[in-house]
């Protein structure tokens, strides 16, 4: 799957569980969608790493739980950019990319 075809699905999960919930998506919901994901994802980090109580869940789980958090991330940054029609894989190559030692194959 691309980069295209992610951000496409991602989007139609997103505006279902708007509809269901009665969500209004604007550019102040993807801004602080992102930010809450992000902060599940630290909590997730800190449990997996000992530095928080574990809840009684198993490493494994701890594991899990982290990747999970790491995609939804992903996915709300997927849904921010595209809320703001920014090309990802454009800026991605202005901004990161030109700084690859490895010439383009």
């Amino acid at each position: 799957m691309n980069l295209d075809e992610l951000v496409s699905k991602v989007e139609a999960v997103s505006a279902n569980y708007a509809r269901k919930y009665g969500v209004e998506r604007d550019a102040t919901w993807f801004l602080l969608k992102l930010h809450e994901e992000l902060g599940e994802l630290t909590q997730a980090f800190l449990m997996m790493t000992g530095q928080a109580r574990d809840k009684g869940k198993s490493p494994e789980e701890l594991a899990a739980d982290f990747r999970a958090e790491v995609a939804d991330v992903l996915c709300q940054l997927l849904l921010l950019a595209h809320h703001h029609d920014v090309d990802l894989a454009t800026e991605v190559a202005r901004k990161w990319l030109v700084w690859n030692p490895a010439p383009p194959s």
